[in-house]
């Protein structure tokens, strides 16, 4: 699983790849229509789709001499269940920031007017 994790990492680190993936999500997409919002050629738009297809990111196939590309979402799911850990650290550091500073205000509130600490 960690080396699956660091290929969909590797791949979503691209600018160029997350873009395709994006608009993957609205339907199959050809190599040339990923492409074409970035003026580049069909060799350098089949590069990054082999990336993402690495990944397992991506599955293509052949239809006559058109290449057919289409999202595969399980590796997402897999690093959005990765990243959860790190959402609930950061939950939990932010709750005790929240408390922190709670507990400073009703400090302050309680400190007779014109006392400086």
């Amino acid at each position: 699983m960690v080396e699956q994790l660091d290929t969909v990492f590797h791949a979503l680190a691209d600018p160029t790849r997350r873009a395709m993936l994006r608009s993957l999500t609205a339907g199959e997409r050809n190599i040339g229509q990923l492409a074409q919002p970035f003026a580049m050629s069909f060799a350098a738009a089949s590069k990054h789709v082999k990336v993402l297809e690495g990944a397992g990111l991506v599955r293509r196939h052949v239809r006559g001499r058109e290449h057919v590309c289409r999202i595969h979402a399980k590796p997402l799911a897999e690093a959005d269940a990765w990243l959860r850990v790190f959402e609930t650290f950061w939950n939990d550091r932010l709750d005790g920031l929240d408390s922190l500073l709670r507990e400073e205000d009703e400090a302050a509130a309680r400190k007779p007017k014109g006392e400086t600490s």
